[in-house]
């Protein structure tokens, strides 16, 4: 069983929702990466999402694209967030690390150094997760399985426009979890709309096997336990980028501990959630 199977099993024998926070790797210090994954789990993370710098990141709204840009500056590459993970992986080989990013810095990196480079340098520095937001699943049933070999999981987007259709393509080749993207647009865009998001989860769950996992606009306690009492994770990202963004070096960790804490509570307030069978039925 992943690393990341196991989080999810044993929070849904104890009804809680997983925290799930998102930090670009080597953002805003270069150094201060590891240090930060280990704030995290101590607030009470359940999953990191690693991002991976790259400078033309689609997805993501100005706020990640600035801190991507800033790591890149600081020498921030895909080798690096590898080395970051391994750092982790030192004193932590039980919290489940997920790489979130694009295609090309994936196959530059295999163009760098070999064909499988990458998936095996990844599995020995012991990265869990994969989430490669530019490969659909229609193109890349050998490139999960070649994931399954290592052991890491192949994470897919999900997003309101997404047809049943597309939901079972995703669910017959994702592992870990699914991510659902509550709103129309890049990350930190627009207002959350949770009733929609309570509705959409549960359409989600008809087709895929894994925990849905939901994110963009999440930004409070508030928001975090209303998404939380429709899903199995709660994904934060812009907000903690813009936490520690121009923070002092020594103030980073501590504020972004502080803040997940506050999330981590709200979450644990909610009822116990019931446990979800294979595809949601």
């Amino acid at each position: 069983m992943s690393r990341i199977a196991a989080a999810f099993e044993a929070l849904q024998k104890d009804g809680r929702r997983a925290l799930v926070p998102y930090v670009t790797a080597g953002f805003p210090y270069a150094d201060i990466t590891p240090e930060l994954m280990h704030g995290m789990v101590e607030a009470g993370a359940d999953v990191i999402e690693l991002g991976v710098p790259f400078s033309d990141p689609m997805a993501d709204g100005p706020v990640i694209q600035k801190a991507g840009e800033a790591a890149l500056a600081l020498g921030v590459g895909t080798k690096q967030v590898l080395a970051m993970v391994a750092a982790f992986r030192q004193t932590n080989d039980h919290t489940p690390v997920v790489l979130m990013g694009y295609a090309n810095p994936v196959e530059r990196y295999n163009g760098v150094h070999g064909e499988g480079s990458f998936i095996r340098d990844a599995a020995a520095a012991g990265v869990d997760g994969l989430l490669v937001v530019d490969y659909p699943p229609e193109e890349c049933e050998d490139f999960a399985a070649d994931l399954r070999t290592a052991g890491i999981d192949l994470i897919f987007l999900l997003a309101p426009t997404s047809t049943d259709e597309r939901m079972a393509q995703v669910g017959r080749i994702a592992t870990g979890y699914v991510y659902y993207v509550s709103l129309k647009g890049v990350t930190g865009a627009g207002h959350l709309d949770t009733e929609a998001v309570g509705r959409m989860v549960p359409r989600i769950r008809q087709h895929v096997s894994v925990p849905v996992g939901v994110g963009f606009g999440i930004r409070d306690a508030a928001t975090a336990q209303a998404v939380g009492s429709a899903a199995d994770a709660v994904v934060i990202g812009t907000r903690i980028i813009q936490l520690i963004d121009g923070q002092p070096r020594e103030k980073v960790v501590p504020a972004v501990r502080e803040f997940l804490s506050g999330i981590r509570q709200a979450l644990d307030a909610l009822p116990a959630a019931t446990p979800k069978n294979a595809a949601g039925r």
